[in-house]
């Protein structure tokens, strides 16, 4: 039985690019979308209901999964109503602050809730074993991370860029918020033994890379991620939603969830 998905943002580019994925997976069945007032105009073609407020479209879809890669306010926003309808969604937006991450934690306790900067399939591997070589290499090894993103990206560092430096700092007992640095500039001295350093660059069309780098005495370690087009991404949260479909809520899911090592 294929899984009913709601699309929210369906003219954005990512909105765009997951319809178009729900609609060539033969798991899958676009079930509506929604668009704020005024912009959907030419979502006919979808073949599907399209509409402006997510309050009045669950009642018509129970079950359906919800896929949202808008904003953080609006993304918190829409798991509330998911959570009053008893709707799963996957929400792929970065830029979430703390404060907002622990409140979907709190949803996420009672519905079916899933969030990942980054719904790549690899990046989520990335996640896993990066922590092993961290503690394999050992104190010796500085890490540095160098993200890249298209010049319309607004939020910097990246939330993969984040994810990953928190998992590295975690593999050595280090909280990132007192270890992270993300700007360097003058007379700074020497780097700090408990250093990660983030930097990021913005320009292009370049849809995502991130390369963390373990430099130690006489050698350097480079892993590099490469998104090529945001189809990547697309099918991660495809591939999350069905995952989560008819799942109960009691933890925040990820795709480490999804993708089991």
């Amino acid at each position: 039985m294929s899984t009913p998905i709601i699309v929210m943002g369906a003219k954005g580019r990512m909105g765009a690019t997951i319809c178009r994925m729900v609609q060539n997976d033969a798991g899958a069945e676009l079930a509506a979308v929604v668009e704020r007032p005024g912009s959907t105009e030419g979502l006919d073609y979808l073949g599907c209901p399209v509409g402006t407020d997510l309050a009045t479209v669950l009642p018509e879809h129970p079950g359906a999964v919800v896929i949202d890669f808008t904003a953080p306010q609006a993304s918190l926003a829409n798991a509330r109503v998911c959570a009053a309808n008893g709707n799963p969604i996957v929400i792929g937006t970065t830029g979430l602050t703390p404060e907002e991450q622990d409140e979907l934690r709190t949803i996420a306790a009672t519905n079916a809730t899933f969030w990942a900067p980054n719904m790549s399939v690899g990046v989520s591997v990335l996640q896993q074993i990066l922590p092993e070589l961290t503690k394999k290499l050992g104190l010796d090894y500085d890490i540095e991370m160098v993200e890249l993103h298209h010049n319309q990206k607004k939020d910097a560092p990246s939330g993969t860029a984040l994810k990953l430096a928190e998992c590295v700092a975690e593999a050595r007992d280090w909280d990132l918020q007192q270890v992270g640095t993300y700007c360097r500039e003058g007379i700074i001295g020497a780097r700090p033994k408990e250093e990660i350093g983030v930097q990021t660059i913005r320009g292009g069309d370049v849809v995502g890379v991130h390369t963390m780098y373990f430099m130690g005495p006489g050698e350097r370690i480079e892993v590099t991620h490469q998104a090529h087009s945001r189809d990547t991404f697309a099918q991660g949260s495809v591939r999350a939603a069905k995952w989560l479909s008819g799942k109960a809520g009691g933890k925040l899911y990820a795709m480490a969830d999804v993708v089991a090592l």
